[in-house]
């Protein structure tokens, strides 16, 4: 703990968007494994699930008519449309996890993220790109779930979403997961050095303290031009 100031010790809200394929969760989970501090908030959505994901651990799934059940019961902090099929966060254990101190992920659609913008403006928003959008192709193609028709769609929809990176704080490239992780750790630790984190600046020390450490100061100084003088 630092002797001059003490922060407000609360974790940091932090909102990953990005094209479709452009490798959000690949990123975050990265970033999780080597931040003991750091959580990822599970989303819940209505697509289908994928080869190799699991109920529970990459998303919660559920059908369209039981995420239009949740909505009319309040359970999402955000939830958004996106190709047909809804995207959303569950409210339960974030603000937790935010009071322990520990930096919380939410990788979400651009019309969720603006959401929370609204309700969270102070939470860190990321914008991930690929190297180019032949790259982002290659890598929805190479994914092997979708048909030519969904990989164009996704493709027209990524083209679109390219132009919402103004309203994010941050642009990161996500060219080499390596990299994409150290900027995403950059970022994270120059957001805890703002100013507005600070509940407190302790400058009550006594006066005869500070005028004690002046008047030393002063003396080695006078000791040091006496003994240049003296040469």
């Amino acid at each position: 703990m630092s002797e001059i100031i003490k922060t407000n010790g609360l974790g940091s809200l932090v909102v990953i968007s990005g094209p479709s394929g452009v490798g959000k969760d690949t990123i975050v989970n990265e970033y999780i494994k080597s931040h003991s501090n750091a959580w990822i908030s599970i989303s819940m959505t209505s697509r289908d699930i994928r080869p190799g994901e699991e109920d529970g651990k990459d998303y919660y799934f559920v059908s369209n008519e039981e995420f239009e059940q949740k909505i009319e019961e309040g359970y999402f902090l955000e939830y958004a449309g996106y190709v047909g099929k809804y995207y959303g966060t569950p409210k339960e254990f974030i603000n937790e996890k935010l009071k322990a101190g520990i930096d919380v992920f939410l990788v979400i659609e651009i019309q969720g993220a603006m959401q929370i913008k609204e309700l969270i403006p102070e939470a860190i928003f990321i914008f991930l790109l690929p190297p180019s959008l032949k790259a982002l192709k290659s890598r929805l193609t190479k994914r092997g779930t979708d048909s030519k028709e969904k990989i164009m769609e996704r493709f027209k929809t990524a083209y679109r979403e390219m132009n919402e990176v103004t309203k994010y704080n941050y642009v990161v490239i996500n060219d080499e997961i390596e990299s994409t992780v150290k900027k995403i750790e950059a970022i994270l630790i120059s957001e805890k050095c703002r100013a507005d984190r600070i509940e407190e600046v302790f400058l009550n020390t006594e006066e005869e303290y500070m005028h004690e450490m002046l008047l030393s100061d002063k003396d080695m100084l006078n000791k040091v031009v006496e003994v240049k003088e003296d040469m």
